[in-house]
């Protein structure tokens, strides 16, 4: 049976009523949750990213004084990087293997809602990176209590630090799932991906906004500036990297920040699939 049709299975066993959304988006979720787990990409990314935990304890002999900092500041740029992998090339196909497999039509007969299927496929892919990120975590917690052989202050840091790379993530889960719900994966993954470094480099447009002679130039670079997600509110890898732990401020504004982006986002897919005919 297709993820498609176990998804449908399940869809017509739920009640039709008013409390039977959430769990109409549990088992979407669930779903994408179990599919995105079987993704052989998935095991890949994870795989690389152990090892690279992994390497970094041996490496880390040729850092003198700085082992541990060397392997915090790789172990979290792994997490990053490795997951918005994980965040683009899965989610630009959470829409599209559905409508490429026509379960798409099977599914929306039923008493599903397009709304619901949306949050439900951002839910479980975004269930997937904590699950991906916990064990990124541990991997870079057990890389550091080897070099130190104990507990130290600096893994308290890397903790709050990976939480602030997982609302990230969230975020860029979010973009990756508005492209694939009109576009094809391919373009939907460059998009992405274009998101992604414009929006580690957006302070840069608003500098470059500031330098510019042309009047039209700065109103381009600013509106792209306060259009595109800022991505640096989510950097602290860094200084948690040295020991510093994340501000108490910083993680408010940054979850606040990634809650309001979601919603715009989500709320634009929902948007683009309702417009969308799939008779």
């Amino acid at each position: 049976m297709s993820a498609g049709q176990m998804t449908l299975t399940r869809m017509a066993s739920l009640p039709i009523n008013k409390r039977s959304t959430l769990g109409r988006v549990r088992t979407i979720a669930l779903n994408t949750f179990r599919e995105s787990v079987r993704d052989r990409v998935l095991y890949n990314l994870i795989l690389f990213v152990l090892i690279l935990v992994a390497a970094s304890v041996f490496v880390s002999d040729l850092s003198l004084d700085m082992e541990s900092q060397f392997t915090a500041a790789l172990g979290l740029s792994a997490m990053l990087v490795f997951g918005a992998l994980i965040a683009i090339f899965i989610g630009v196909g959470l829409v599209y293997k559905e409508i490429d497999k026509r379960t798409i039509y099977n599914l929306l007969s039923k008493p599903v809602h397009r709304h619901e299927f949306i949050i439900g496929k951002y839910a479980g892919l975004c269930l997937t990176l904590m699950v991906n990120t916990a064990v990124m975590v541990l991997g870079t917690e057990l890389a550091l209590w080897y070099v130190n052989g104990k507990f130290v202050p600096l893994q308290t840091a890397v903790l709050a630090a990976s939480f602030l790379v997982y609302c990230e993530l969230a975020l860029l889960v979010a973009v990756a799932l508005m492209f694939s719900s009109f576009t094809t994966p391919l373009l939907a993954a460059l998009f992405s991906f274009a998101i992604y470094l414009i929006g580690h480099l957006s302070k840069d447009l608003l500098e470059m906004a500031t330098l510019s002679n042309s009047s039209l130039t700065r109103a381009i670079l600013t509106t792209l500036y306060y259009l595109l997600p800022n991505l640096s509110n989510f950097g602290f890898i860094t200084e948690a990297s040295h020991g510093r732990v994340v501000p108490m401020r910083m993680i408010v504004s940054a979850t606040i920040y990634a809650i309001v982006y979601i919603g715009i986002l989500l709320s634009a897919t929902v948007l683009i699939f309702h417009k969308r005919n799939f008779k």
